[in-house]
C-alpha cells in the first residue's frame, strides 16, 4: 500500500523493529499515479467530482491542491527525506512501476539482487495479457494455472483534460529532478 511510503511515522516504527530492513518500493509516474488513484476511487463512488475540479485549489490560478492524497502521494521526493532520516538509501530499492510492465523480469532481477537471492524469476515465467495490459505469471506457485492481476487492476482511465495533466507534469517536474537525484535513478518521466 502507498501508505507505508508516504505516512510520517511508518520509518520511525519501521526502524524501531529493524534498522537492517530492506526496503523496495515501486513507484509510478505521479500523473499517471494520481488518475489512477481516482479511477479507483471513481469506481467505489461515481459520484465525485470530476478529477480536473479535484487537482485544483484554484484552476484559474494553477494552484494545485497538495491536500488531495491522489496528488499528495506522488511528491515522491518530500516522502523519501522522511525515510532517510531512518535509513541509509543503500538500504531502499526503487522499482519503476512502468518497467515492472514493459520488463517485469527485469525488475524482478533487480529486485532478487537487491535481496541478495539466486536469480530464478525470468523472463519465461511471464506473458503479457493485452486484455489487461499488464503481464502475468505463468504459473503461480503450486498452481497450474497462470496468475494475472484481478478485477480491480488495469481499468481504463477516463480522459483527463490534456491542459490538466501538463500542470500537474510541470508541477511534478522539480519534484521528480530531486527524487532522481536522491535516489541516483532515472526514471523519465516528463
Amino acid at each position: 500500500t502507498p501508505s507505508y511510503f508516504v505516512t510520517k511515522e511508518a520509518p520511525a516504527r519501521i526502524s524501531s523493529m529493524c534498522r537492517g530492513t530492506k526496503l523496495i518500493v515501486v513507484v509510478r509516474d505521479p500523473v499517471t499515479r494520481a488518475i489512477s488513484d481516482y479511477t479507483q476511487t471513481l469506481s467505489k463512488k461515481p459520484d465525485i467530482p470530476t478529477f480536473e475540479s479535484l487537482t485544483f485549489k484554484n484552476r484559474t490560478t494553477g494552484l494545485i491542491d497538495t491536500s488531495w492524497s491522489a496528488i499528495q502521494i506522488g511528491i515522491y521526493a518530500k516522502h523519501l527525506e522522511n525515510w532517510l532520516l531512518y535509513f541509509p538509501i543503500g538500504q531502499l530499492l526503487f522499482v519503476s512501476g512502468e518497467r515492472l510492465i514493459s520488463d517485469p523480469a527485469g525488475e524482478l532481477g533487480r529486485v532478487q539482487d537487491f535481496l541478495g537471492l539466486k536469480r530464478i524469476i525470468t523472463d519465461k515465467h511471464f506473458y503479457f495479457n493485452k486484455t489487461k495490459g499488464f503481464p502475468c505469471l505463468k504459473k503461480a506457485e503450486g498452481s497450474s494455472k497462470p496468475h494475472c492481476l484481478g478485477k480491480t487492476k488495469g481499468r481504463t482511465h477516463p480522459d483527463i483534460d490534456q491542459e490538466v495533466v501538463q500542470r500537474l507534469r510541470d508541477f511534478y517536474r522539480p519534484f521528480n529532478m530531486k527524487f532522481y537525484q536522491m535516489t541516483g535513478q532515472d526514471f523519465g518521466w516528463d
